[in-house]
């Protein structure tokens, strides 16, 4: 069998014999099953065990943005509490052996819903525990103090809002294609209206559904794609998460699988949020408007890639016309101070 792109299973089997002794037997396979702009994902198996291995991604990336040894402390930092993570087995941070550092963990059964189509096989009371299920184990990881799992020093909370203000005004003015309208009125805004942070947390920095595994008892059986994990305002993955599901509202094909019947509506993941976390929830209005910022930056640059003939695949056509309603329902939500 082939090796897919960015593995040699000889080496790593090599490898895991060495530094994992016992885990695998015999030769392995590996399946891709998960890659885009995301940190690449292979099943790893000897036929009859199961394992996961990520990398980075191929080709030049950023070190600090697929930063292997990152991943692996937070989600082996998690092990012991009470938010659902994969056991991590080793990490390797010497590219030779498979071309990039890459770590192993348990390969974890269960599904990560992506759509209202996929959700509907659940049926109303299903998807009602799901999406439930999904806000408290947010909260449960915001609960979480840094510093008792051994990530005090993961990460520079103070300030972290600003930051991010600074950080994707900057990645919207590398990406400039076009004149953007409310840009501008948007940036001032968030600018204008930084809130007092919340007392920092452990941040996922991309929660949504389809980073989660959800098992056959609607349980969230593993929190994935730890990427982008850091220190700051938890505040900041609750806005993202309720963003990504409006998606659908500024015409993408995107995070529709808050119109499957029975999904908590944002008022009632609001609740469920503020009764586990037992966190002030006032200036949700501003965390709505900086994810509202950040995933218009973010479609910006995939529209400006397709523009520039960069992009490869259908339906990146339409991106470009999500912008500007984003960047509008921000503005909006920064205005009235609510979600």
């Amino acid at each position: 069998m082939i090796d897919p792109p960015g593995i040699d299973t000889a080496r790593l089997a090599a490898f895991l014999d060495s530094a994992a002794p016992g885990l695998v037997a015999g030769p392995i396979t590996a399946t891709l099953i998960e890659g885009g702009r995301s940190n690449l994902t292979y099943v790893v198996t000897d036929g009859a065990t199961r394992l996961v291995a990520r990398r980075p991604p191929l080709g030049h990336v950023l070190e600090t943005a697929h930063d292997m040894s990152r991943e692996y402390r937070v989600i082996s930092a998690l092990a012991d509490t009470l938010v659902p993570v994969p056991v991590t087995y080793v990490l390797c941070e010497d590219a030779d052996v498979i071309g990039a550092p890459f770590y192993v963990m348990e390969w974890v059964a269960g599904t990560p819903y992506r759509s209202a189509a996929d959700l509907e096989a659940l049926g109303r009371e299903g998807i009602a525990e799901v999406s439930r299920r999904m806000i408290e184990t947010l909260a449960t990881l915001h609960s979480i103090d840094p510093a008792s799992v051994g990530l005090a020093d993961f990460g520079r909370p103070q300030g972290f809002l600003e930051r991010q203000v600074r950080r994707w005004t900057r990645q919207l003015e590398s990406s400039h294609s076009r004149d953007l309208a409310g840009a501008d009125e948007l940036i001032d805004l968030l600018r204008e209206r930084l809130p007092e942070e919340q007392p920092p947390a452990i941040v996922h920095g991309d929660y949504r559904l389809d980073n989660l595994l959800v098992d056959g008892d609607h349980r969230v059986a593993a929190v994935l794609d730890w990427e982008m994990a850091t220190l700051g305002d938890p505040l900041t993955d609750l806005g993202l998460l309720l963003v990504y599901q409006r998606l659908t509202r500024v015409g993408t094909a995107l995070g529709n699988a808050a119109d499957a019947p029975g999904y908590l509506t944002e008022e009632e993941m609001l609740a469920v949020y503020r009764e586990v976390s037992g966190r002030d929830l006032a200036d949700m209005g501003f965390y709505l408007g900086l994810a509202s910022f950040k995933l218009a930056v973010i479609l910006e640059g995939i529209h400006y890639r397709f523009s520039q003939g960069q992009t490869v695949g259908e339906g990146f056509d339409a991106i470009g016309s999500a912008v500007e309603p984003l960047i509008a329902s921000g503005i909006a939500a920064l205005r009235s101070g609510v979600a």
